[in-house]
């Protein structure tokens, strides 16, 4: 899948909030938005090297850019959260990932009750599943990590995705690691064991759970590989 452009290089300098880096270009200093509100602190460490998109010149942001990948370990790592539901649309109608090539999209974002999930799809026999698709940027010793702050969201999600299998529906939730190095996924039980308790409950309940890696370049990415989850306590 095609990376928007124009990217140019930047400096990470600091970071005042969530949603906005400082960032360094030629020697000025601009304000970025960043559209990952994870920790990253693993990431976004003092000078490190970035990509970022300038903002469109008719646009009344008050940013002038934002803030797209880092580089870390000689390896580009994408920072906008929202890219990993756009390649899997992209994936799902391209036949791009194996594991997904059963499933046929039917559309994006579909509300069960209070909840939205990310997909509706059909399988081969018609039948609905609900995929829903989660940012994964921390890797920790080759492990893909998830999540890198406390998601009540994500919880809610695993909860209502188990709730909707035990009512004969499918469905299923796939971790997409925004970086090429993680050979194994385990959810971060030491920074959210409520969301790790409920992700592992859902698997025993017959939810899905898959993550995959991606090769990641300034002007694409494509599905490098599936890795092994593992969902036990303290992995």
């Amino acid at each position: 899948m095609i990376i928007e452009g124009p990217l140019i290089n930047a400096t990470f300098m600091e970071r005042p909030n969530r949603f906005i880096t400082i960032i360094e270009i030629n020697g000025e200093l601009h304000r970025s938005h960043l559209p990952d509100p994870g920790r990253l602190k693993e990431l976004l460490t003092p000078n490190a090297n970035l990509l970022v998109r300038p903002a469109p010149e008719a646009s009344d942001r008050k940013t002038s850019f934002s803030t797209v990948m880092v580089e870390h370990k000689g390896q580009l790592i994408s920072l906008v959260s929202t890219l990993p539901n756009k390649f899997i649309d992209y994936a799902l109608k391209n036949n791009k990932i194996p594991f997904l090539r059963p499933y046929t999209l039917i559309r994006p974002e579909i509300n069960v009750k209070n909840h939205r999930f990310d997909f509706l799809l059909n399988d081969n026999k018609a039948n609905e599943f609900y995929l829903e698709v989660k940012s994964v940027t921390l890797v920790v010793n080759g492990i893909a990590k998830f999540p890198d702050a406390i998601t009540r969201r994500g919880m809610n999600h695993a909860n209502a995705l188990m709730n909707l299998v035990r009512k004969g529906f499918q469905a299923g939730i796939l971790f997409v690691c925004q970086r090429p190095d993680a050979t194994s996924f385990s959810p971060m039980w030491e920074r959210d064991p409520k969301f790790a308790m409920a992700l592992s409950d859902a698997y025993k309940a017959g939810v899905k759970v898959w993550c995959i890696t991606l090769n990641i370049s300034k002007t694409e990415i494509s599905f490098k590989q599936q890795i092994p989850v593992n969902l036990e306590r303290g992995q």
